[in-house]
């Protein structure tokens, strides 16, 4: 097997691999989350980095010549630095895609008012990775970033449903909108986030649109294989789906279904 490689701390990178497969069900996907040592929002940049090239290291072991970093945090502190110095030194033959380009490259034109709001964790906030790449864009638009430190959480502990959980989303809903009133497009820039899309609806502005990255990835990726047939032409094309977690197996099947939104069976590693 020759597969697409998808990475993410823990559950959220299964958001956008459910839409990655829906675009693309042909080929074959290895699925690693890092969830024992998750999670990564709080933690510093070299220890990110020194996470994220671990998991894909392994992932290229695996025979992932491709590996897609569905995690905004990893995306914003690690992925440049793996791009430009480990994979030319190290593994000049394989690509490694995140999160947060794609998204910039189109994110702007769904905004009429060129204000966007970004709603994401606080070591993606803290990057200004969101910033940076709209700037090079969609210059004329600005970007306005509220951290939401307990939504990954109270998503990954079950507490969508409780009062709690509604109290947070609409206190960070909140705060983003008192930034800048004319915010009319909202981007979801946490692959855990797409769980919890209808209550942060109830708390924002009618006219407001929210934005899920997991379509816009999948269309990126879509992209990229037909641009590159070098990488394309090595995946293999069984429809053949593993998942592995560096943590209890039982509990990442239980918790997985509601990010891949049906049953998996996972593998320790």
């Amino acid at each position: 097997m020759q597969s697409i490689g998808i990475f993410d701390s823990g559950f959220g990178g299964l958001t956008v691999m459910k839409a990655i497969v829906q675009q693309l069900p042909q080929y074959d996907y290895i699925y690693l989350g890092d969830n024992a040592r998750t999670p990564y929002g709080t933690r510093s940049f070299e220890t990110v980095y020194q996470y994220t090239l671990d998991c894909i290291e392994k992932l290229f072991a695996l025979g992932c010549p491709l590996v897609i970093v569905a995690c905004n945090t990893a995306s914003a502190k690690a992925l440049r630095t793996i791009q430009q110095n480990d994979l030319p030194k190290k593994y000049p033959n394989k690509k490694v895609l995140g999160v947060i380009r794609p998204t910039a490259e189109i994110i702007g034109n769904f905004s009429q008012t060129k204000h966007i709001g970004i709603l994401a964790t606080k070591g993606t906030v803290v990057s200004n990775s969101y910033v940076i790449e709209l700037e090079k864009f969609f210059p004329n638009v600005t970007a306005h970033q509220q951290a939401c430190p307990m939504w990954v959480p109270i998503i990954e502990n079950n507490e969508i449903a409780t009062e709690g959980a509604h109290f947070f989303i609409k206190k960070e809903v909140e705060a983003l909108m008192q930034q800048n009133p004319q915010i009319d497009t909202v981007l979801l820039a946490c692959t855990h986030y797409p769980l919890v899309s209808h209550i942060v609806k109830n708390f924002l502005p009618p006219q407001v649109q929210l934005i899920s990255q997991g379509q816009i990835v999948a269309a990126s990726l879509a992209n990229y294989l037909q641009r590159h047939t070098e990488i394309e032409t090595q995946l293999t094309q069984n429809q053949n789906r593993i998942f592995y977690t560096t943590d209890t197996v039982a509990a990442f099947e239980e918790k997985a279904t509601q990010f891949y939104g049906e049953n998996i069976t996972a593998k320790h590693i």
